[in-house]
């Protein structure tokens, strides 16, 4: 699909006919690491994270494809975050239309006030999908435990998982029985499951050096923070808008090619799922699988968006800073143009949640909250400039693939087409809409730096 038209930038305040951001320095708070947490995936995952909590487990058992986070809290309670719900329930499957995304357990252990657990799915049922969702919150929370299942070594799959963590910056723990033999592949073996003191001990280590490495990388006061930032002497003579309507406007035709490629490629993999009568990561076959398959894609579809469009707005930023400032910007200085332009953003209603229903339509749900709901492990760390976005399957969809009577192959296969051509058509017009909004808030603020001479705060 072409790349949506993007009007020119504007240059005085009345024609924008919105009032101009302002950048105050009070209000550019220090950006929040992301929280620690150690992800256990593997065989024996579930008996593992209940003796870590000793005490305070067992823990609640929770749906095949659903990630369970425990976190600390004073008291203990379970919470659901489903896709199309604004705020979280209490976590009851009984009353659940469809699987949550992930379940938050708070419990008052000792052990997680250095870190949060998450426990992922069953390896074994990872389809690509669902490899790149567990990658991404090894990712971020830091650390994966592997726990080996007895004397067997390590699969196919498991090999490639620990490999793919191993080439990262999260830390890779592979907790075997005692005298397990040395995997073969290579990797170290790590604390012995049978001292399980041990391993929290090894695990409450892991958590400080990663809290010390973190800091490290993010101080909470930066270069250019805080003083006065003067533009180039000669930054009223340059084409800069112009070049902001470029950036903007191939940024957004690229991302949306890109998207439109992945999701014809997500549409010939549920197609095989629906023919070949069993989806990957699913226990349900042929039509009852397709709601896990579909929304598992999804997912990771909306990371693919959020990554695609946070990479393409950074470097739109950073372009549009060096060229007007005449440098390099110094990271404080980015920061506070990025919160500036997220704060016009938070007006404008940005963040939705693109829900599939069970006709095969899209339908369209506002707020950051929504958007939460959709996260395997959620973050309130913010960094990025623009909105979340993301998409998933409404209840009614897992209640419509359920009936026995819609296991029909050529049924599924045009109820497929139809709802991702509609995902297609909202998902690329948000994009389009995420640079415009970039190309005005960034172009008003940079007008204003430029005729005053200063970015004003």
């Amino acid at each position: 699909m072409s790349s949506a038209t993007i009007g020119a930038v504007h240059m005085g305040e009345s024609e924008l006919g919105r009032r101009p951001i302002r950048l105050r320095a009070e209000q550019v708070e220090p950006v929040p690491d992301e929280p620690t947490a150690v992800v256990i995936a593997g065989t024996g995952r579930g008996q593992l994270l209940d003796a870590l909590l000793g005490a305070a487990g067992p823990a609640p058992v929770v749906p095949a494809g659903t990630y369970l986070v425990v976190q600390p809290g004073s008291r203990e309670g379970a919470w659901a975050y489903t896709p199309g719900a604004r705020l979280p329930q209490r976590y009851d499957p009984a009353a659940l239309a469809r699987p949550p995304r992930r379940v938050e357990l708070s419990l008052p252990d000792p052990l997680l006030r250095h870190f949060s657990m998450v426990c992922a799915p069953d390896l074994s049922t990872l389809d690509a999908a669902g490899t790149r969702l567990l990658l991404d919150v090894v990712r971020r929370g830091g650390a994966l435990l592997h726990v080996r299942d007895g004397d067997l070594p390590l699969t196919a799959a498991e090999r490639d998982l620990c490999a793919r963590v191993a080439d990262t910056d999260a830390t890779l723990f592979l907790a075997a029985p005692d005298h397990a033999p040395e995997d073969p592949a290579g990797f170290a073996i790590g604390p012995d499951l049978s001292d399980i003191a041990h391993l929290r001990r090894a695990l409450v280590e892991w958590a400080g050096i990663e809290a010390l490495r973190r800091a490290s990388d993010n101080p909470p006061i930066v270069p250019g923070a805080h003083g006065t930032v003067r533009v180039a002497a000669k930054a009223h003579e340059l084409d800069w808008s112009e070049r902001l309507e470029r950036l903007c406007g191939s940024a957004s035709h690229a991302v949306r090619q890109r998207l439109g490629i992945e999701l014809a490629n997500v549409h010939l993999r549920c197609v095989q799922g629906i023919v070949g009568a069993h989806h990957p990561g699913s226990a349900r076959q042929g039509g009852a699988g397709l709601p896990d398959a579909l929304d598992r894609e999804m997912h990771a579809l909306s990371l693919r968006a959020a990554a695609e469009c946070d990479g393409a707005a950074d470097r739109i930023l950073d372009e549009m800073l060096t060229e007007v400032l005449g440098e390099i910007p110094a990271e404080g200085v980015r920061r506070r143009v990025a919160a500036a332009i997220r704060r016009d953003f938070a007006e404008q209603e940005l963040a939705r949640v693109l829900l599939i229903t069970s006709t095969g339509g899209v339908a369209s749900v506002a707020g950051a909250a929504a958007v939460a709901s959709l996260a395997a492990y959620h973050s309130d760390a913010v960094r990025a400039v623009l909105p979340p976005l993301g998409v998933g399957l409404s209840g009614a969809c897992y209640q419509y693939w359920s009936a026995p009577d819609r296991s029909d192959v050529s049924h599924a296969r045009g109820w497929l087409q139809r709802a991702l051509r509609g995902v297609e058509l909202e998902l690329l017009a948000e994009v389009s809409r995420r640079f415009d909004a970039v190309q005005r808030s960034l172009g008003a603020l940079l007008t204003e730096a430029v005729d005053h001479g200063i970015l004003l705060a």
